[in-house]
């Protein structure tokens, strides 16, 4: 038995937030693939649960006529997994997406939860970086919407008030359309463990009849898990790829500047020296595979 000490079972987003802001100390709980974790270790904190599970609300999955992919917070990741697939969308996030866990807990565990968490590590972070979402954060009183790189604050602490949870994460067919992408993750093991380093990637070039104009970047961005406090774009990278030639000089320049923006520390997981060569060695691996799948060659 869990000890859970009080549970509320909301029946919409209205109801959820009027007894978040009521109960201050109350966790929520959808997938409970983290928090049923905290609960066995005995953490008190999670004794208060609102479960969220079943407000239809946050089911929502779709893509609407702009384009615009709406992910509900409640949705499993199995079922992202599936939707973007059968859409040929985001193929870096089906990629994150599917290195959560194993199939069980794909199943069970939420895109929102493995958002709102905070974990450095959550592998569906660093693909929805790289896409620039967008999160829809609810409250009694308000809607906000959040870009989700500004949403983690740091190792387990997001951009949410008392009373707020997030309802939805968006990403605009512009973020999308006509890129490639890719997402790695580097683990000690080959299944069913925490990331060492993530990364991701998306590339969109430009378009022109002229065959060297037509292998210049027009935009790239490069996210990492694990490599500093939350998870983080390489700003200095993406600049320095901005209009480049897409070659193996530009894929060179940008594995000598990825760790600028990073800061990778000593664990039990891994060294801080093993941790750069890992960044730096992802780098070359994903930013050449979204150039290729952007309709680069390389």
């Amino acid at each position: 038995m869990f000890p859970v000490e009080q549970y509320y079972k909301a029946d919409s987003i209205h109801s959820a937030c009027a007894y978040l802001a009521e109960h201050p100390d109350a966790r929520l709980i959808a997938g409970g693939t983290d928090v049923l974790i905290r609960l066995r270790e005995g953490k008190p904190e999670f004794r208060h649960l609102v479960d969220i599970q079943s407000i239809a609300d946050l089911q929502l999955l779709t893509i609407d006529n702009h384009g615009r992919i709406t992910i509900g917070a409640g949705v499993t990741v199995t079922r992202l997994i599936r939707f973007l697939e059968r859409h040929k969308v985001c193929k870096s996030l089906v990629e994150g997406a599917s290195s959560l866990g194993g199939p069980q807990v794909r199943n069970m565990a939420t895109v929102g939860g493995n958002i709102c968490n905070g974990a450095p590590s959550a592998d569906s972070a660093a693909p929805l970086l790289t896409f620039n979402a967008t999160l829809t954060v609810q409250s009694q009183q308000t809607t906000r919407v959040v870009p989700i790189e500004s949403f983690y604050q740091g190792p387990g602490r997001v951009d949410l008030k008392p009373g707020e949870l997030v309802t939805a994460i968006t990403i605009d067919a512009g973020q999308y359309r006509n890129t490639g992408s890719h997402f790695y993750k580097y683990a000690m093991r080959k299944a069913m463990d925490i990331a060492t380093i993530g990364c991701s990637a998306t590339c969109e070039l430009e378009t022109s009849c002229e065959l060297e104009t037509s292998q210049r970047i027009k935009a790239l961005r490069i996210a990492y898990t694990v490599a500093a406090p939350v998870p983080k774009r390489c700003r200095t990278a993406e600049k320095l790829a901005e209009h480049r030639i897409a070659d193996q000089t530009l894929v060179e320049d940008i594995v000598g500047v990825v760790l600028e923006d990073l800061s990778p520390r000593n664990s039990w997981r891994a060294a801080k020296d093993f941790r750069e060569h890992i960044i730096r060695t992802l780098a070359r691996r994903v930013v050449t595979e979204a150039i290729v799948r952007a309709g680069g060659q390389l």
